[in-house]
């Protein structure tokens, strides 16, 4: 079987290497320069997302296994950050966005596979509301990992404003696709 390697996949497959990179640096770098380092190192990962992204589009190397593993990439690395954040914030305050990030990311994931196989739609677009979803929820994790456990720095609070917006768009977005699919999902139903 022949791996469909391109520059946008390789930028996309270090991404997903730097998620053991930030678990080991946020464990096991010095109290003192952690949360920096871990910011530092998601911040390089945000910004592959954007930059494989436009390599894809600019290079002409759009392909299915790209399609498939930008999100993955995306959603692993959030989904790891957010729970190194959940951890050392210990509150609800943190853990509320962030459980209403991934379970959203969960019931769109199968909402998604569901509508490959089922529905007429078979997929949905990335929309401008998604793009700034992603933007706020990349920006926040960057301010809360760099800011440490205090709630009371700026840059945390600034996080956490980020992180909430990030969960009502998310939310919203998540209200979307099941709008798009209710036809098809509702349509069993009225058959019973």
């Amino acid at each position: 079987m022949k791996l469909p390697f391109s520059i946008p996949n390789l930028v996309t497959s270090i991404r997903i290497i730097f998620i053991p990179v930030l678990v080991i640096v946020f464990y096991l770098f010095p109290l003192e320069w952690r949360y920096i380092a871990s910011a530092c190192v998601f911040t390089v990962a945000a910004l592959s997302d954007w930059l494989d992204g436009y390599l894809a589009r600019k290079l002409g190397q759009m392909t299915p296994f790209g399609a498939f593993l930008d999100p993955v990439a995306d959603k692993l690395i959030v989904a790891v950050a957010l729970v190194l954040l959940v951890e050392v914030h210990a509150s609800a305050i943190l853990a509320v966005p962030a459980i209403v990030i991934v379970g959203r990311e969960i019931v769109v994931s199968a909402l998604r596979e569901w509508m490959a196989q089922y529905s007429e739609m078979r997929s949905v677009a990335v929309s401008v509301l998604g793009k700034i979803k992603t933007t706020f929820q990349m920006i926040a994790i960057t301010l809360l990992l760099a800011g440490g456990p205090s709630q009371e720095n700026l840059i945390v609070i600034i996080g956490y404003i980020l992180l909430y917006a990030a969960a009502v768009l998310t939310l919203w977005s998540m209200y979307q696709y099941l709008k798009l699919a209710w036809p098809d999902l509702s349509s069993g139903m009225r058959n019973d």
